[in-house]
């Protein structure tokens, strides 16, 4: 027979799911916007269209030099740049769940649940760490 008990969101579930909320929000204007710069001819792209197919081919090593694409955060040096301005709201909406956890983490320890709130913390410091590029895996 089925449980007709039902669930109910803790408080740092409800807030974490509303600072989500908004950062998604927040997020997907940020790409509207970036892309329809892109897409209009606002903001010039570093890569020209018409190039594009040229590059299709071609390794990820081959790609960034022919074409000077920075690797990594070096975006950053191109954000003006129509084809890596949408980098801002991928950026972003990467960084909303950190800023999530570290909203909770006050109401976690407020409710005296340490172990949440350091497993919190913990989440934190690796997403930031990964997201720095400090943390690397591979070549």
């Amino acid at each position: 027979m089925a449980n007709n008990k039902s669930a109910k969101a803790t408080e740092e579930q409800l807030e974490y799911a509303a600072l989500l909320n908004i950062g998604m929000k927040l997020g997907m204007l940020m790409l509207l916007v970036t892309f329809a710069m892109y897409v209009f001819g606002i903001a010039a792209p570093q890569v020209p269209v018409e190039k594009l197919p040229h590059y299709w081919t071609m390794s990820v090593s081959e790609y960034t030099a022919e074409a000077g694409v920075k690797t990594g955060w070096g975006w950053l040096s191109s954000i003006g740049k129509g084809d890596f301005m949408n980098f801002i709201g991928i950026a972003f909406l990467s960084g909303v769940t950190i800023v999530c956890y570290l909203r909770i983490i006050p109401t976690l320890l407020k409710k005296g649940d340490r172990v949440y709130a350091v497993l919190a913390a913990l989440e934190v410091l690796i997403l930031t760490l990964a997201a720095s590029g400090i943390l690397k895996s591979g070549h």
